[in-house]
């Protein structure tokens, strides 16, 4: 019995730690709506990256011909995402530069709030399958608008027999897109619950942080890679079909 106890205490401190929480509610049209974590998560994310936003645009309007400190870092991000856009979608890369280089920090900066003692944002599937939506309706808009009839023609090859396939197929573009992303950061975040439910107290501070490194820091900068390049890879393969 006193396993048991023991075992139903560290389950239910677990769930609090990585369970979507209600904190505020509210009622809209007639029914209950909640303020949640997740909700609280992305205001911050959101409030932080804002300020760097307006701190960049600030520093670089008095840049210097040589780049040092602040000035050396942005231009060392810029280079990167430019370069990751350029590598997979070529002469084209200047229309996505700014969507790609856009998503990569939101969600990379989500995935590693963790770190701060946050929800992941990405840990909740209302976050991510927007995300996953947003680029099926770029990858769908260019492949209408490079191949015009093409797009609706593609779905009958390569023979008509093949059009519900085709067709989920196109659909599943959105929701794999978004379950990659959810899944690999809800389990850091699980994760790293029953870690800290596990653990005792003296033993919280110091330890997790080598965990926190792997499962939001490197993971959450893996799952960031991994979901602008299969959407510029989407992308580029509806472009080159025309």
């Amino acid at each position: 019995m006193e396993l048991v106890s023991t075992a139903g205490a560290v389950a239910a401190n677990s769930e609090m730690g990585f369970m979507i929480k209600g904190l505020i509610p509210y009622k809209l049209f007639g029914q209950e709506l909640w303020i949640t974590t997740t909700h609280v998560s992305i205001l911050i994310v959101d409030v932080v990256l804002l300020i760097l936003f307006i701190v960049t645009k600030r520093k670089m309007k008095n840049a210097s011909e040589v780049p040092k400190g602040f000035q050396n870092i942005v231009e060392l991000i810029v280079e990167m995402l430019d370069n990751m856009v350029k590598g997979s979608l070529g002469d084209n890369a200047y229309k996505f530069v700014n969507y790609i280089g856009s998503i990569f920090i939101f969600i990379f900066i989500s995935n590693i709030s963790g770190i701060f003692g946050l929800r992941p944002p990405t840990a909740d599937y209302g976050v991510t399958f927007p995300l996953g939506v947003l680029s099926f309706c770029i990858i769908q808009f260019n492949n209408v608008k490079h191949n015009k009839l093409g797009a609706a023609k593609s779905l009958l090859e390569p023979i008509p027999l093949f059009l519900p396939v085709n067709l989920i197929g196109e659909i599943a573009v959105p929701i794999s897109l978004s379950l990659r992303l959810f899944g690999n950061v809800l389990s850091g975040t699980v994760m790293m619950a029953l870690v800290y439910g596990l653990l005792p107290i003296f033993l919280r501070f110091g330890f997790p942080a080598v965990l926190h490194v792997y499962f939001d820091l490197f993971a959450g900068a893996i799952q960031t890679y991994v979901f602008c390049m299969l959407t510029m890879t989407y992308v580029n393969d509806k472009i080159s079909d025309a």
